[in-house]
C-alpha cells in the first residue's frame, strides 16, 4: 500500500511540473513582428555582440544573456514598466534571458526560432 501510495505521489508530482508555465510568452515570428511595432515594446538581442553586428532586427538593443553583467545590464537600460521582446539565434538563449527578466518583474515575450525563424521568414534585419 506504501508503494502504491508513493508511486501515486511521484506521478502527480511530474504531473503538476509538466503543468508549469513560463513566466514568459513564446511568441511566433508574425506575432512578434506585430508586438514589436508598438513604441512601447523594448526590443532585446541576447546574442554575442559580434551575432547581433552580423544583423539583427530594426531598432533592437543589445545585451548579451551569456555575459556575468547581463541582469545588471538589462536592470540599467531598459524600463520596468515597459514590455520587453526579446530574441536570439534560436530562441535558446532568449527563453534564457526571458526568464531571468521575467523574474525581475518584466512582462516579456521571446521569438520562438530566434532569428533563424526570422530570417527564413524574410523579415527586415540591419547591419552594423
Amino acid at each position: 500500500m506504501k508503494k502504491l501510495f508513493t508511486a501515486i505521489l511521484a506521478a502527480l508530482g511530474i504531473g503538476m511540473g509538466a503543468c508549469a508555465q513560463n513566466p514568459y510568452t513564446d511568441v511566433d515570428v508574425n506575432r512578434f513582428e506585430q508586438i514589436i511595432k508598438s513604441d512601447s515594446v523594448q526590443l532585446v538581442d541576447v546574442r554575442k555582440l559580434d551575432e547581433f553586428k552580423e544583423g539583427h532586427i530594426p531598432g533592437a538593443i543589445h545585451i548579451d544573456v551569456l555575459t556575468p553583467s547581463f541582469l545588471s545590464n538589462a536592470l540599467a537600460k531598459l524600463d520596468k514598466k515597459r514590455p520587453c521582446a526579446v530574441y536570439c539565434r534560436s530562441g535558446k538563449r532568449s527563453a534564457m534571458a526571458a526568464t531571468l527578466l521575467a523574474k525581475e518583474g518584466y512582462t516579456v515575450t521571446n521569438l520562438l526560432g530566434g532569428i533563424i525563424a526570422w530570417t527564413e521568414a524574410k523579415k527586415k534585419t540591419v547591419k552594423e
